[in-house]
């Protein structure tokens, strides 16, 4: 049985280049729902080329934080066409 961390980036790994899926949604579909914030933190320590962290963004649209910075987030994200 996976664990949520296991979950967490088993999803973010599948997420397409271009495209986002917020916290809260992607602790509800790893199984629970409230757990947006531990997403973040488990996101924050990922170093696996991977899982691309930064393609999870704030509910509100915000880019979000991002272990090498947001700018980098920010601009990662434009080069892929999601901002």
């Amino acid at each position: 049985m996976k664990t949520f961390a296991q979950k967490v980036r088993a999803l973010v790994a599948k997420i397409p280049r271009g495209e986002t899926l917020t916290y809260a949604e992607v602790a509800r579909r790893a199984g629970n729902p409230g757990a947006y914030r531990a997403v973040g933190n488990i996101l924050n320590k990922n170093r696996d080329p991977k899982v691309p962290c930064h393609r999870v963004v704030r509910s509100d649209g915000d880019p979000g934080g991002y272990a090498w910075g947001r700018k980098k987030k920010i601009i990662i994200l434009k080069q892929e066409g999601a901002l």
